[in-house]
């Protein structure tokens, strides 16, 4: 499985270019921002942060605020009532002596302690402390979504039962952390515009040929005489999709 994840990333390398990954260091922001974004699509999520940062012009405002208020202003991000108690607790976990909003420096720790640090904040996730990393502070991680997930258990990338922690020690444990940010932006891409949930697009992937569901349907398709779409294959033995944090 190792060498087919790292012959994936060359792949995708290839035909998507390598993304640049931004140096900055906003991790509250990526961990306030990754909750809005769970279990709604990146407009309105970004909606809601830049709604929630027009109204709130400190983090500790933010913890503060009469909850009706913060909800009005993530409403636009969806279940707003649970993101908003979910914010208010993660603030309140990360109030220091001096009642100040305070992230230690992710930069300087040891990535599991950062990872462990982050998974012990109220309702964040294995996903959640990933995305904070590599999107919110620089530091290497490799986050399984929806996307990543499917994606990776319709190449063999990880066994097909295997949940988005699993996966994620998989991909981690093939690839150096340099590479991590290139395959996760690149593996998201060729979800959402080839490889989709419902009807993956088989004859324009680049990984088909080395792809475990690719090979799969265009056998059933040869013996039946009719075609067999990838999408029922795929999809019948997949493990579902994950939207937990």
């Amino acid at each position: 499985m190792q060498s087919l994840t790292r012959w994936v990333h060359g792949r995708l390398l290839a035909f998507y270019g390598r993304p640049r990954w931004p140096a900055k260091y906003e991790p509250l922001d990526e961990l306030v921002g990754t909750i809005l974004s769970q279990h709604t699509s990146d407009i309105n999520s970004e909606r809601a942060f830049a709604s929630l940062k027009r109204a709130f012009a400190t983090w500790e405002s933010v913890r503060d605020a009469p909850a009706h208020e913060l909800v009005e202003a993530i409403r636009a991000g969806g279940l707003a009532v649970v993101k908003a108690q979910r914010i208010q607790a993660v603030l309140r976990a990360l109030t220091n002596d001096h009642a100040r909003v305070e992230l230690q420096d992710l930069r300087g720790m040891r990535r599991q302690a950062a990872v462990d640090l982050l998974t012990a904040l109220p309702g964040v996730g294995r996903k959640t402390a990933a995305c904070v990393l590599l999107f919110g502070a620089h530091v290497p991680a490799l986050p399984v979504d929806t996307h990543v997930h499917r994606v990776s258990l319709r190449l063999g990338l990880a066994p097909q039962r295997a949940t988005p922690e699993a996966t994620a020690d998989l991909l981690e444990a093939a690839l150096d952390p340099r590479q991590y940010y290139a395959f996760h932006v690149n593996l998201i891409r060729l979800g959402r515009e080839i490889c989709k949930a419902p009807r993956p697009r088989c004859e324009i992937c680049p990984l088909q040929v080395r792809c475990a569901s690719a090979g799969a349907a265009a056998l059933r398709t040869s013996r039946g005489g009719r075609r067999y779409t990838a999408s029922r294959s795929s999809a019948s033995r997949a493990a579902p999709a994950s939207n937990s944090a």
